[in-house]
């Protein structure tokens, strides 16, 4: 990669090793640890939150692989590398998908040779780069190089969209990104909110923000609004992560411990 890592600062929090300490992974600081205690102390249930919506991704991937026939992904904010990359539950069923991961995240960078573990068939890359910078994301060569923007696209900002509050103006950027995408491309997106626990989950956010990390929850319709304008809704739609096409016969977690919905829309 042509990109040296950016400086990480282990004494500020960062939204993507908080979530990563949350799903139980190791690649986060006592910062962020320091960040996720006192936000469950506020929340407990966010963790849950975090856990279900990765399943929900998982999920998501596979559906959009098996059954809609994408074999290519761009995954903005990707996070941590964790079990179910996505490149590894895409290249399970089709080994030729591509998949362009995205963060700004300079941790994610350094352990980004563990997104890059494609199969010989396919392709995959990673480019470190902010979600609020979209043109800067679709120029880059290696998005150039790893996807075909003549053939369908799914694009992922799944547990991204809560840090791009109004004033960041979010319904340009997804309009940037999709627009830049051809017919037959889908959108994959999942987004906190406060709903059906508003003194925890607004607690949590507030928690993030004394942190330093922007946050912005939004109810479910002002999300659908949001992410899926001009899209066509796969089945269920907008729903609770743990309700969107759940897999399993064993109880679920209440929406009041789940508080992020999700959803998967094409491209007409």
């Amino acid at each position: 990669m042509p990109e040296m890592p950016p400086e990480i600062n282990t004494s500020e929090p960062h939204p993507a090793r908080i979530y990563d300490y949350f799903i139980g992974g190791r690649n986060n600081f006592a910062a962020d640890r320091e960040t996720a205690a006192k936000v469950l102390r506020r929340s407990p249930a966010a963790h849950i939150a975090a856990r279900e919506n990765r399943s929900f991704l998982g999920r998501a991937v596979r559906y959009l692989t098996a059954e809609a026939g994408i074999r290519q992904f761009l995954d903005i904010g990707t996070g941590l590398p964790a079990t179910s990359n996505v490149h590894e539950v895409a290249q399970e069923i089709a080994p030729s998908a591509h998949v362009v991961y995205v963060d700004n995240d300079p941790l994610v960078l350094t352990h980004a040779r563990a997104l890059l573990t494609s199969a010989p068939e396919g392709r995959t890359a990673y480019i470190h780069a902010d979600l609020r910078d979209p043109a800067a994301i679709l120029s880059h060569p290696d998005t150039r190089a790893v996807l075909d923007f003549g053939r369908p696209i799914a694009l992922i900002l799944v547990a991204i969209l809560h840090f791009v509050p109004d004033e960041f103006k979010p319904a340009e950027i997804i309009a940037s990104l999709v627009d830049a995408l051809p017919p037959g491309s889908y959108l994959v997106a999942s987004h906190l909110t406060t709903e059906h626990d508003p003194a925890a989950t607004s607690a949590g956010q507030q928690t993030m923000r004394e942190a330093g990390m922007t946050m912005q929850k939004r109810d479910s319709a002002d999300f659908g609004d949001l992410a899926f304008s001009g899209l066509e809704l796969v089945p269920p739609g907008v729903a609770l992560v743990s309700e969107w096409r759940p897999t399993g016969i064993g109880p679920r977690p209440l929406p009041s411990e789940v508080n992020c919905y999700g959803g998967v829309a094409r491209k007409p």
